[in-house]
């Protein structure tokens, strides 16, 4: 019998693995667009997409000793040291903003780390970070553009009936 297939021995904690959990923790992490990506690359490489939402984040994410906070941070600075990952250190800068980390808290991740991994790699980190932020605020920005344009259309279709109202009860 390999190693690979050999029974687990009973000193060995078992690795809980949580599917829903996995899906739960993903989607308040990344929103309600991850589905979309996951579909797409389950097309690519089916089967994919539910390791590593199965074993990830909901088997190592799941963990006790580490505050999700704190997961996001290792994550950062692994992603950054480890370099060409782009856009997996976008997403995770995207997460940890949605969990509550600053702007200033993740490029000091990316700061501390440089004499650790290097200047190159700090100041790549810091790019990628940067462009997420811009990103984010471009977002925020059309959002708000967005619903000030609706909340303005209905405040002026409400005064247009109301007018044609006060019009009709005026000839009334």
């Amino acid at each position: 019998m390999s190693p690979a297939t050999a029974p687990a021995g009973p000193d060995l904690t078992p690795a809980p693995l949580d599917r829903a959990a996995g899906h739960a923790l993903l989607a308040d992490l990344a929103g309600p667009g991850v589905a979309a990506t996951l579909g797409g690359l389950d097309a690519l490489a089916p089967g994919f997409p539910d390791w590593i939402v199965t074993s990830l984040f909901g088997g190592t994410y799941q963990r006790p000793g580490l505050a999700l906070r704190d997961r996001q941070i290792a994550n950062l600075a692994a992603l950054t040291a480890l370099g060409g990952v782009e856009p997996q250190l976008a997403d995770h800068v995207r997460y940890s903003r949605r969990i509550g980390l600053t702007e200033a808290e993740i490029t000091e991740v990316m700061v501390h780390l440089a004499p650790y991994v290097g200047l190159p790699k700090a100041l790549a980190g810091l790019r990628v970070a940067t462009a997420t932020f811009a990103e984010s605020t471009a977002t925020f920005a059309e959002s708000t553009e967005s619903t000030e344009s609706a909340e303005a259309t209905k405040a002026t279709k409400a005064a247009e009936g109301a007018a044609g109202t006060v019009t009709e009860e005026a000839g009334a």
